[in-house]
């Protein structure tokens, strides 16, 4: 098994120190696994038939389904409610860790009052998944136009599409580490 070192050493775009100005959030990909309650997002690099689920939204977004904690909710609940929202997907199988973002919060309050501050985590899971449905689009979430099914490398190189994406890169870590 590989270190982080190693991940980092062979992702260094990845693995360095940034800054999501949009958040106010201070930014470190690591593959370790921090305490649940330091989770605040969770977003799925969905394995299904014909390759990985990407969505992009009326914005223009390209992102891996997923999204932000409600309160109470459990890790597994928070990957179900976002993946039928975003991709009209439902789990069929367990989630694998592959690595978050540590964040660092410059803002002086939590984005909302229930979430983890100044420290949380942005978390990348790898999972099987079925597409069943067009996804639910509540009215208080992003509205997602597209859902595709690519294969692991063209859903990495699609996603890198997006300006300051982060999400192409940890496809490729997945791929990397066997889990895509």
């Amino acid at each position: 098994m590989q270190t982080e070192e190693t991940w980092a050493e062979q992702f260094p775009e990845l693995f360095a120190p940034g800054h999501w100005a949009w958040g106010e959030l201070d930014v470190r990909f690591t593959v370790e696994e921090p305490a649940d309650e330091l989770i605040s997002n969770v977003h799925v690099i969905c394995r299904t038939a014909g390759g990985i689920v990407v969505c992009g939204n009326d914005l223009g977004w390209r992102f891996l389904p997923g999204g932000t904690r409600e309160p109470g909710e459990t890790i597994e609940q928070l990957v179900n409610r976002e993946l039928l929202e975003e991709a009209g997907a439902r789990l069929t199988g367990p989630m694998t860790w592959v690595g978050a973002h540590r964040a660092d919060h410059r803002r002086p309050a939590p984005y909302r009052p229930h979430l983890p501050h100044p420290l949380s985590y942005w978390a990348n899971v790898v999972a099987d998944v079925v597409i069943e449905q067009e996804p639910t689009n509540p009215e208080d979430g992003e509205q997602v136009t597209q859902v595709l099914v690519l294969p692991p490398n063209e859903a990495a190189a699609w996603l890198e599409e997006q300006s300051d994406g982060v999400m192409g890169p940890v496809v490729r870590l997945a791929l990397a580490m066997g889990l895509v």
